[in-house]
């Protein structure tokens, strides 16, 4: 299918260029970024080597709506989406720390916590919790931001200790997390949805003004369950339905893989990259409460590529 897997522009006023693990920025003249969404999927900090059709869509698409839909909060980098894959925004001075909160035990937290720890990122957890099982409170397991390799959990002592944010920034951040996370519950509730987990990065513009960045309640930045069947699952011992890229990554681990030394990637076949499309633009569908409509393009990167020169010149 007519996927993104890489971008190579040389753009207008392009300074740089950077490739994460799902996104091509560029760095153009007067402190502007142009990010495009692609197919790429990653797990355990490793991309994939086949795309998923429409993901790059579904993750920027949705971003650009919960965007709008959290300005009453906290400003934000986003300018205007041009395309369907692409974000322009403002360069800002990014905080080295992903605020990572968690609302139930689930995934990396539940992991940890089935190994026998009970204390994650400096929040301990009493005996007795069970897998997907809901926090009395919401939890804060922040992680540094790692621009190669693997993300690293760390404590809110430690980011202070470290001098990555005094106090006064981590609490502000703090508490701007706990509301965006309120705001994000609440829209998935209307949904139908309930958001487990999810994360938020933030920088600081010219004038120190913090501001939200990246992408936000993403399934590649959240995970999802479905709330009307979420007490039968838990009654029965079984892992909630849910709406995220854990359903890969669990996938992958029951194939033998989770990214460690001397593992095999298994073979990705055509209908586990369908299935996991069909998820991408189900939870679009739910979170947003419109349909998706797929983008459609004989030449999906000659097309951004002139949505972007359109939208700068």
């Amino acid at each position: 299918m007519n996927t993104i897997f890489k971008t190579d522009f040389n753009l207008p006023g392009q300074i740089s260029k950077y490739e994460g693990k799902v996104r091509d920025v560029y760095s153009l003249e007067g402190d502007i970024l142009v990010v495009i969404a692609s197919d790429r999927i990653s797990a355990f900090d490793i991309v994939m080597p086949k795309p998923i059709p429409f993901k790059g869509q579904v993750l920027n698409q949705i971003s650009v709506d919960m965007l709008k839909s959290t300005e009453d909060i906290i400003q934000n980098w986003l300018i205007s989406s041009p395309d369907p894959n692409v974000s322009i925004g403002r360069k800002l001075n990014p905080v080295k720390v992903e605020m990572v909160i968690r609302g139930y035990l689930s995934g990396h937290s539940d992991r940890l916590y089935s190994s026998g720890m009970r204390s994650i990122c400096g929040v301990n957890l009493p005996n007795g919790l069970i897998s997907n099982q809901k926090f009395d409170n919401p939890i804060i397991t922040p992680s540094t931001k790692a621009d190669f390799g693997h993300d690293e959990d760390i404590s809110k002592s430690d980011i202070i200790k470290k001098g990555i944010l005094t106090l006064d920034q981590y609490e502000e951040i703090e508490n701007i997390t706990h509301k965006l996370f309120r705001r994000g519950t609440e829209i998935a509730k209307k949904r139908g949805l309930i958001l487990v987990d999810t994360k938020y990065e933030f920088g600081y513009d010219s004038k120190n003004n913090l501001c939200l960045i990246d992408e936000i309640h993403t399934p590649d930045s959240s995970r999802y369950f479905y709330e009307d069947t979420y007490d039968d699952y838990m009654k029965r011992g079984e892992t909630p339905k849910q709406l995220s890229k854990e359903f890969f990554r669990q996938w992958l681990i029951k194939n033998d893989f989770q990214g460690k030394e001397g593992q095999k990637l298994p073979e990705i076949s055509d209908n586990i990259v369908m299935d996991v499309s069909k998820r991408y633009i189900e939870l679009f569908d739910k979170i947003t409460g419109s349909n998706f409509k797929p983008r459609n393009s004989n030449d999906i990167i000659s097309d951004i590529k002139e949505n972007i020169i359109l939208a700068i010149s």
